[in-house]
């Protein structure tokens, strides 16, 4: 089994990884990584301008290759983009490398969060929430897949909300590495196939289990499994 040396968030748009991120990469001694961001500043371009120069197509290459980059590196915690998974290679990658949070919103929640955002360019459309819907149901379940742990953000507010359900996840994580009880309001799900705390919601959602064991949250500075 490869050990664990990184800590990735996938989820939808406006789950809020970069928030959530931040605030696990400083609790666990990690490096920030917004996979974004880092395309970017690769490229030197936005992602808006990428899309429209390349396609999709080419985005997501370019965000293959910047994962698998940031991956082969160590104690790195990568917010990556909601459209990540949909690459089985980076799905694998992922589980090889990574702890894995899925960091879980609904649509409605979305549609408050991103109501002033026009950078995103697949919501360059008349009907927002109905390419959220299919996105949500076309990705959830490859968020499952490749998940450890989900932590729902759901009726959080921006800003000092998710700021909050950072520090909540961290102690989740932190207390599952540690064998503790985390407190019924921060409670991650169950990693696929594991035991553990019950999700914050739909408690009684079955969920397969999955043919191999994952490595227990990033730590510092032992070896993460």
């Amino acid at each position: 089994m490869n050990p664990a040396v990184n800590l990735v968030l996938v989820g939808p748009m406006g789950a809020g990884k970069t928030s959530i991120g931040r605030r696990l990469a400083e609790r666990f001694g990690l490096a920030f990584v917004d996979l974004d961001q880092a395309i970017e500043a690769a490229a030197g371009a936005r992602v808006a301008e990428l899309f429209e120069r390349e396609g999709e197509a080419g985005f997501r290459e370019r965000e293959a290759r910047q994962l698998a980059q940031e991956l082969a590196g160590e104690d790195r915690l990568i917010a990556t983009g909601g459209g990540a998974v949909l690459a089985e290679p980076n799905r694998r990658r992922m589980r090889e490398r990574a702890f894995v949070l899925h960091l879980a919103v609904s649509v409605e929640e979305q549609l408050k969060r991103l109501a002033n955002d026009r950078a995103r360019p697949l919501l360059r459309h008349p009907d927002r929430e109905a390419v959220l819907r299919r996105l949500a149901e076309e990705r959830a379940p490859l968020y499952a897949e490749v998940a450890d742990l989900r932590f729902d953000t759901s009726g959080l507010a921006p800003g000092p909300g998710l700021r909050a359900a950072g520090a909540a996840a961290a102690r989740g994580l932190a207390a599952r590495e540690g064998g503790m009880s985390a407190p019924a309001a921060s409670r991650p799900a169950p990693a696929r196939g594991r035991t553990g705390p019950a999700p914050l919601s739909d408690p009684h959602r079955p969920r397969p289990a999955r043919a191999t064991r994952r490595c227990s949250p990033p730590r510092r500075p032992a070896a993460m499994c």
